[in-house]
């Protein structure tokens, strides 16, 4: 019995048939066509049984050694009967008929209607594929922990490469192969598994077979696409690692392709395919067999994206080097050995007693100075240097102290050439332990939220997170960066904050429900642990808010790397007080209102009517014409300033302190009415006017909420010297810090106000 069945969607009223050239299958008359059922919770597959015979008018014994091909395809039928083919060009689909296999119903899967497959998949019900067995004891074992590909699928009765390679090593040495593999097995899942389903087998080789595609690098964002080839590498790493320590020689399936693969998927398949041809691990290499050269599969040789066909299986077999079986029992009882004790081993030592130890399986550095003196490791100890790039095999990248006090460096860099690039001081007594970063990648270490090829956000618990920078620049992580601010919604909300430099600016990092709501910095080649402190609702967050009378503040909190998305007054021009009163009472509304902007082009700036002291110099672009046509202008003002205020609003509502920041000259009488007007916007909550002015502090003595001081920041001498905007920005910052406002307790407004 054979079971037709094809995944296909259809309209009410239609249905699917099946047609081909034997009489069970109408020999090729569409008014006989098979009819396929399916059903609410099957839909949209459509299946029928139908039992086809050998062939008629051949004799039984002619036909007892021959295999029989029938061929067929599908058809549409719609409520009044007419039927349409799945395809009028293409060559059939076709499935092998031999009487063996008559015991057991047969699932022919034949994947989508209209994707006609160059080779038929099908398997048995109910069974799963049987390796080839030899019974015998003190048999060399191999055991194959995969996905679906290394299970067999799409081949012919899931006699797959793995299958393929039962059969010849068992005919070939004896040898004895079992098949763990799981669909859809990522290397989470199968780290997961091992201890339950390799272990027991007690194996002498363990095939590790897993694809990108199961990571799912096909059809993730392209910024999560490094994360998963990270996540795969280290993965992979790590599996060979528990291979080695049951005592088992481990042996990795190589990178395949996908049929949904661009060229940039290609390009880190063959940049992971390069990586794992460098580790200490034979690897079986399909690629040459089965990539077309753009990283999909050859034509003809795919069942469907994910999985080769039986014709690719066999290429994939035919690739495997048999003679990696042929071990003899005293070669394989050294090389266990050698995989069960990873060997620490020292690469340099001093009269003094300072020593540094390596093992290269588990990427460790061990540095020991029992001495009275500190050593500096640098990049000009070139005997000490040499040591390592000739013995210690140093993986480039982060290497991270197991356990530090503050004022060691806890980390250190290596350079692709094995030396290190970090200048680290070794105090007197210390004994320290390194770890390659890369460790901390696999899944069972620590959940991987961001990589982009150099920084790194790991997760290790629901407290504490890695951040880790393997690039030569510093990475400024912010709320405005979307990737990251959303890969952290997976922490815990709450203040973290690096225990070694809790001091340190930006090294405090703020997740609220919708990700980071903080500026953090990675040095140059770093790692920088951040823990759990308390609660957001534990510390007052202070918000910085301009108000004019130009952009002079904006410009010290940007190089100050306080500043954030803009808000209403960061970008104009307001010489007089009140007209910031009045558009704050009123809520911004009028400040792009088009019936009161008019552009002047004299001035080759937009004023307003209402607000006469209110003026722009940044809405009009080289492609407008603003003198006959306002209408996109306005509309960008409409779009920008509708934002701006949003996140004006946002702030002030949110935040525990607010610190309105106003420059220029102001009168006394200005200043009362808008105390007046930002305590009704305020609700009770705490704030404070701060005037920046080169005035009198006695013209604003006494009045509430109001801090001045007499100082001039003029954007225009800024701009044209940076020292002078350097040095204001320092003025301005001993400012903030005397009131107590920093990196640590900063509010930063995210760049788009979260719904509801």
């Amino acid at each position: 019995m054979y079971r037709f069945q094809i995944t296909a969607y259809t309209q009410t009223g239609e249905s699917i048939g099946v047609v081909g050239s034997t009489p069970e299958l109408g020999l090729w008359d569409i008014n006989k066509c098979v009819h396929l059922r399916t059903s609410g919770d099957r839909y949209p597959l459509w299946w029928a049984d139908i039992d086809i015979q050998e062939l008629g008018n051949v004799s039984r014994q002619a036909t007892s050694c021959l295999r029989q091909r029938v061929e067929y395809k599908y058809v549409r039928l719609d409520a009044n009967g007419n039927a349409r083919w799945e395809s009028l060009f293409d060559t059939n689909r076709w499935i092998p008929i031999d009487s063996k296999d008559r015991s057991s119903t047969i699932i022919v899967d034949d994947g989508a209607f209209g994707y006609l497959q160059p080779y038929p998949f099908g398997y048995i019900e109910k069974s799963a594929v049987k390796m080839p067995v030899e019974e015998g004891a003190d048999r060399l074992k191999i055991v194959v922990i995969g996905s679906s590909v290394a299970l067999g699928h799409k081949a012919w009765f899931l006699k797959g490469w793995v299958w393929l390679l039962a059969e010849a090593l068992q005919q070939k040495y004896g040898r004895q192969l079992v098949n763990v593999s799981e669909v859809g097995a990522n290397v989470s899942r199968t780290i997961a598994r091992f201890g339950s389903v390799v272990t027991p087998e007690q194996p002498d080789i363990v095939i590790i077979a897993l694809s990108l595609g199961n990571e799912g690098l096909a059809y993730c964002p392209p910024n999560e696409r490094r994360t998963v080839q990270r996540r795969f590498e280290s993965g992979l790493q790590h599996l060979v690692k528990i291979t080695r320590d049951i005592g088992a020689i481990p042996i990795l399936g190589g990178v395949y392709p996908n049929g949904d693969y661009s060229l940039e998927h290609y390009w880190l398949l063959r940049d992971t395919h390069k990586r794992m041809l460098s580790w200490d691990v034979t690897v079986l290499d399909w690629l040459v067999a089965v990539d077309d050269g753009q990283g999909r599969w050859k034509a003809g040789i795919s069942f469907d994206p994910a999985h080769p066909n039986t014709v690719g299986h066999s290429l994939m077999f035919q690739q495997i080097d048999q003679h990696l079986f042929d071990i003899d029992k005293d070669e394989l009882a050294n090389e266990k050995q050698r995989c069960r004790q990873p060997n620490e081993f020292p690469i340099y030592f001093d009269n003094a007693g300072f020593h540094i130890s390596v093992c290269i399986e588990e990427k460790h550095l061990r540095i020991v100075n029992p001495s009275q003196y500190s050593y500096t490791i640098a990049p000009y100890w070139q005997e000490l240097q040499t040591a390592l790039q000739n013995r210690a095999e140093l993986i480039p990248g982060i290497y991270i102290a197991k356990s530090v006090k503050p004022g060691t460096l806890p980390f250190f860099a290596v350079q692709e050439d094995g030396a290190i690039a970090t200048t680290v001081n070794i105090p007197p007594g210390a004994d320290l332990e390194y770890s390659a970063a890369f460790n901390l990648f696999p899944p069972n270490n620590s959940q991987v939220l961001f990589y982009d090829g150099h920084l790194g956000i790991l997760q290790a618990d629901e407290r504490h997170l890695w951040i880790i920078n393997e690039s030569d620049n510093e990475y400024n992580i912010q709320p405005m960066w979307t990737e990251v601010c959303n890969a952290l919604k997976a922490m815990s909300s709450g203040v973290y904050e690096d225990p070694l430099y809790p001091d340190a600016p930006f090294r405090t990092m703020m997740i609220g429900k919708d990700g980071l709501e903080s500026r953090v910095k990675a040095p140059p080649k770093s790692a920088v642990f951040f823990q759990y402190k308390c609660k957001l609702a534990d510390i007052s967050r202070v918000a910085i808010l301009p108000l004019g009378d130009r952009c002079a503040v904006r410009m010290m909190l940007y190089k100050m790397e306080y500043d954030g998305p803009a808000f209403p007054f960061d970008l104009t021009r307001t010489t007089n007080i009140g007209d910031v009163a009045d558009a704050i009472e009123y809520g911004f509304d009028d400040m792009w209102n088009p019936a009161f902007l008019h552009y002047s082009p004299d001035a080759g700036r937009i004023y307003h009517s209402k607000w006469s002291g209110l003026s722009f110099a940044h809405e009009v672009e080289e492609k407008d014409d603003p003198t006959n046509d306002m209408f996109p202008v306005h509309e960008r003002m409409r779009v920008r300033y509708t934002a701006r205020s949003e996140r004006f609003w946002y702030a002030l509502q949110h935040c525990d302190k607010v610190l309105f920041v106003r420059t220029g000259i102001s009168d006394r009488g200005g200043v009362i009415d808008l105390v007046n007007k930002l305590q009704k916007q305020c609700h009770g909550k705490p704030f404070h006017l701060l005037l920046l002015s080169p005035q009198s502090d006695d013209e604003f003595l006494d009045l509430p909420n109001v801090l001045h001081y007499n100082v001039e920041f003029n954007p225009d001498r800024m701009y044209d010297d940076l020292g002078h905007w350097m040095y204001c920005t320092e003025v301005m910052r001993r400012i903030l810090e005397s009131l107590g406002v920093s990196s640590k307790n900063l509010f930063w407004c995210p760049p788009k106000i979260p719904k509801g």
